[in-house]
């Protein structure tokens, strides 16, 4: 029988513990270069929302804030996290002019084509959140997908400052994220799996996951420890999910006020036990 090492256990041991809030993994997984294809592979999948809604939901979301008058013809608009566009391709469809950024540069090269394709105009850069230098040059910012959710308290205020600043006086703040109800039904999960080839890596390889909960500060995380022949790799994704309050307060400070708060994107009218909150803020 193969002998586990010490030193992989102690490895591995030291990975599980719980670690400080907002702690990241030891290496991004956004541009990687297997990894990104398989999340492009998600996000364009009909059958699953692991990475992007459906397409028939994203449908409904565009509808509801072009139908409600939030977003209009003409309308200068942020779509920040784009993926692949396909928010963005619908808006444009619309007439609205869209800036697409993202930090995969698959998934941007995926959007640009589809756009040329489609005879859309689009500005896509592939660009860190925390690196936008914007000012007062968007109608509305639109952040899909409970993003906003994955950044610490200080992280999130400074993205919300730069966001601020990137809109117009009286601009738009569209977004949802995840409440706790989504954790009630979810749970904390650790599991193992072992792989010939798939979502981490293209070759054989042995994946650990484990969930953990932070329910004093309304956060949770899952972790993915990854072991290949190359050695083991962990990642780590955060969620900090909110109430109608919390995410008010929050916004509020950022110098935002509350325009709609729903249950989601398409626009289902708020009402408390959902798993996600949608909110429209309006820069004062």
């Amino acid at each position: 029988m193969p002998e586990v090492t010490s030193e992989i256990l102690s490895i591995i041991h030291e990975y599980s513990k719980k670690p400080e809030l907002f702690e990241p993994g030891e290496t991004r997984f956004w541009d990687d270069v297997h990894i990104s294809k398989s999340m492009l592979e998600a996000h364009l999948n009909p059958d699953h929302d692991m990475a992007s809604r459906k397409a028939g939901t994203i449908d409904r979301e565009i509808e509801n804030l072009v139908s409600s008058g939030i977003l209009k013809n003409g309308d200068r608009v942020l779509d920040l996290g784009c993926g692949p566009g396909l928010h963005a391709s619908r808006l444009a469809e619309r007439g609205v002019h869209i800036t697409g950024i993202d930090i995969s540069q698959r998934s941007l090269d995926y959007a640009r084509q589809y756009a040329s394709e489609k005879g859309l105009v689009i500005n896509y850069r592939c660009l860190n959140f925390f690196d936008i230098d914007y000012s007062r040059e968007f109608d509305a910012i639109l952040q899909s997908y409970g993003e906003l959710g994955t950044f610490s308290d200080s992280r999130r205020d400074e993205l919300l400052s730069r966001l601020y600043e990137a809109l117009i006086p009286g601009g738009l703040l569209i977004f949802d994220v995840t409440t706790r109800a989504i954790r009630k039904k979810d749970g904390t999960q650790s599991y193992w799996y072992m792989s010939d080839g798939g979502f981490w890596r293209p070759g054989k390889h042995l994946v650990l996951e484990q969930g953990f909960d932070y329910p004093e500060n309304d956060v949770r995380f899952d972790q993915y420890i990854i072991i290949d022949d190359e050695g083991i790799t962990l990642y780590r994704t955060w969620a900090h999910d909110y109430s109608p309050r919390s995410i008010s307060q929050v916004l509020e400070k950022a110098g935002f006020s509350i325009l709609h708060i729903w249950n989601d994107l398409t626009g289902t009218p708020y009402k408390e036990g959902g798993e996600w909150i949608a909110v429209v803020g309006k820069k004062q």
